[in-house]
């Protein structure tokens, strides 16, 4: 992944499966193809951009949270789902700005996660595609990528034809290759499908992991909301801040590595190659083995332990290199790790501002290792408005139930 990474592309499950739904971004390209693309996008996540797109975000934010009132008004609620909603319309929104229609939105995700969940089916049950060819199955999906892509295009060439806007659909139109050329529609589209994939799973996975944690280390969570109060008093987040919130951010890195979103990762040998004693000839397929690394005792004390002080200031430097890998890593590290982490913060911030929240009593949290590191069976919890909390619990203790793999 570093050293001799051009070796080791994506696996054709990913490259074939995805980019058939997908088409050739980022997520489905490897070689020059690749380094060409991500050298344009790269600069709608600089820290100019992400400043600009602060105000897009907290708008969405906004709206979500207006609906989530109502949801929570009804008693418990499963939180993935929510804040799968909320971190989709943000991605969407920072895509294709204010315009873009809640109806088109709701329409785009829903398509998104049922091809992904058929991709799955497809990689774990190969045997059944000629199934799926017979019954409709693979006509139907076919469909839905097909309505989602008009959707989307008629945006993007809606855009050409309008004032330039300030979100990442611009960065992408404006973006120009070496000779001068910019995207086609027909790339800006499969870039965008594969932002709003890769740009809302992450958060709200990890959000989701991450309230789960907060609620049994009371102590950890009154220092988040008392350095939120610190940082922001009654101001919204924005990219500026981040740097500020320094205990905050450990607790989402020791989230990010107890629960790691992407828990594996997988490559393709295009030579033969040798890692150490290991022989590793043409076509094999490489796993890197992500919730192993951050789980290991040799390289973390008490691995199974929520400890955010062993993120603290200065601790990167001591870590052994490639045993931390929430957005991977080597030159393919994750383009919207920055985007993810604002992201992150600015939902949570508003999330402990406006509640408290605690476990709904009586059940049982796994993690089910697809695609991404998700909750088995949901995440189920209480929100009233937040009051004032005395606390009392004890510094460490194990959390959750880890997932059998």
């Amino acid at each position: 992944m570093k050293t001799n990474a051009e070796n080791y592309q994506k696996s054709e499950i990913q490259v074939k499966r995805m980019g058939h739904f997908l088409g050739k971004g980022l997520l489905t390209t490897h070689g020059e193809a690749w380094r060409t693309q991500r050298r344009l996008i790269q600069k709608g996540f600089d820290r100019k951009q992400l400043d600009a797109l602060s105000s897009i975000m907290q708008e969405s934010l906004t709206e979500s949270l207006r609906d989530f009132d109502r949801q929570i008004s009804a008693g418990p609620v499963d939180i993935y789902p929510h804040l799968m909603k909320m971190t989709f319309a943000m991605v969407a929104r920072s895509l294709f700005g204010a315009k873009l229609k809640d109806e088109d939105i709701d329409l785009v995700s829903h398509t998104i996660c049922t091809v992904q969940e058929f991709i799955v089916r497809q990689t774990l049950q190969p045997y059944l595609n000629p199934w799926f060819a017979a019954s409709g199955e693979l006509r139907k999906h076919e469909e839905m990528r097909v309505r989602a892509d008009s959707i989307l295009m008629a945006y993007i060439k809606q855009r050409r034809n309008q004032e330039p806007g300030h979100d990442l659909l611009q960065t992408l139109m404006d973006a120009r290759y070496s000779d001068g050329d910019g995207m086609s529609d027909e790339l800006v589209l499969s870039e965008s499908m594969q932002l709003l994939v890769a740009g809302h799973e992450t958060s709200s996975n990890g959000l989701s992991w991450l309230l789960y944690l907060l609620s049994s280390r009371p102590d950890c969570l009154e220092r988040v909301r008392q350095e939120f109060d610190s940082v922001l008093g009654e101001a919204p987040l924005s990219h500026g801040d981040l740097p500020k919130l320094e205990f905050t951010t450990q607790v989402i890195q020791e989230g990010l590595r107890l629960y790691p979103p992407f828990w594996m990762i997988d490559r393709m040998a295009v030579a033969d190659d040798q890692v150490g004693d290991i022989d590793i000839p043409r076509g094999s397929t490489v796993i890197v083995y992500v919730y192993g690394a951050h789980h290991a005792p040799a390289h973390w004390q008490s691995p199974e332990t929520f400890d955010p002080e062993r993120f603290i200031k200065g601790s990167d430097k001591l870590r052994t290199p490639f045993t931390y890998l929430p957005f991977g890593g080597g030159p393919r590290v994750c383009i919207g790790n920055h985007y993810a982490m604002l992201q992150i913060l600015m939902i949570l911030s508003e999330l402990l501002r406006k509640y408290d929240f605690q476990l709904t009593p009586g059940q049982t949290i796994e993690a089910r290792p697809m695609v991404i590191l998700r909750p088995k069976q949901g995440i189920r919890m209480t929100f009233s408005k937040a009051i004032a909390r005395d606390l009392s619990s004890p510094k460490y203790h194990p959390v959750g139930n880890w997932p059998e793999f």
